[in-house]
């Protein structure tokens, strides 16, 4: 049986966004002890590197309308905002986080820049009119979702034609030995039961994304030198503080996940736009308006 068969993206109960923002309410003194204000677990040492880079891997600029899809307490809403002066829309399913951010928000005194917004990210088509944004972001958030086709697709509607999607997620680790494979997917379940996720099979997510119509730009590691990387210990920190999926055995555990930054983008079908680097990717366009290639 297939990891697609076994862990096919299962569909969103009305419980599961409930329960994600429960667990962050519940262990939010937690996170902010561990972590801090950045809550992913793959960053560097010094987190404003972390932050600087995914400013330039997701395109921020000033002019742009930006959702946070999955924003924690905003602390990178808030860096980006500070340092690109973009307008950011957050939202979390959690009413402690949301309570936080508001604060920290009026404290520095971004409440032009980051508005927040108490939500379910896989309804975010039904609180932003159609076309509003020119970016959306997934900072380890997308693996929250249990239903990524109905997010996904929300978030194609609420995006502007020519707008980016990035995610920095992990994803499932692929061994060519079947006994480690059977151990990784081991450990994948444990992920998903503790914290509520669903780590994504990346050749599934990318088949998923293909079908909705988005165009990968691009999938690749995360390209900061490894030394200024963080040890991804500060995971275990958490571990031991709450109890959670603690491992017992460094000695035997494997890891399951590889860390990956994913752009996509929604084409844009403007005829008038046709040198767009992306245009040639979609002949069926080109053959609805009688266009030649060498006409573009």
């Amino acid at each position: 049986m297939s990891f697609l068969d076994k862990f096919k993206f299962s569909k969103n109960t009305t419980a599961h966004p409930a329960n994600v923002g429960a667990f962050y309410n519940q262990h939010h003194t937690a996170f902010l002890q561990v972590y801090g204000e950045i809550i992913q677990a793959f960053r560097t040492n010094n987190l404003s590197n972390i932050l600087d880079y995914q400013i330039q891997s997701i395109g921020l600029k000033k002019e742009h309308r930006v959702l946070d899809a999955g924003c924690g307490v905003c602390g990178p809403a808030r860096y980006f905002a500070k340092n690109v002066q973009c307008t950011i829309d957050a939202v979390t399913v959690s009413e402690v986080q949301l309570q936080f951010a508001k604060d920290k928000i009026q404290e520095e005194q971004l409440q032009h820049l980051v508005q927040p917004h108490l939500h379910d990210y896989h309804l975010v088509d039904k609180l932003f009119p159609k076309e509003t944004f020119d970016i959306a972001y997934f900072l380890e958030s997308f693996g929250h979702s249990t239903d990524k086709e109905k997010l996904l697709r929300a978030i194609w509607k609420v995006l502007k034609p020519g707008g980016e999607v990035y995610i920095k997620d992990l994803f499932r680790r692929i061994s060519n030995n079947k006994f480690v494979q059977f151990k990784i997917d081991g450990e994948i379940k444990k992920i998903n039961k503790a914290y509520y996720y669903d780590v994504a099979d990346l050749n599934d997510f990318l088949t998923l994304v293909r079908k909705i119509g988005y165009v990968v730009v691009f999938v690749k590691t995360i390209d900061i030198p490894l030394e200024d990387f963080e040890n991804l210990s500060i995971s275990n920190e958490f571990q031991e503080l709450t109890g959670i999926a603690k491992i017992d055995n460094w000695e035997k555990y494997i890891f399951p996940i590889d860390f990956f930054e994913v752009k996509l983008y929604k084409p844009e079908y403007d005829i008038k736009k046709g040198m767009h680097r992306y245009f040639l990717q979609n002949i069926f366009q080109m053959q609805m308006n009688h266009v030649e290639k060498n006409n573009l």
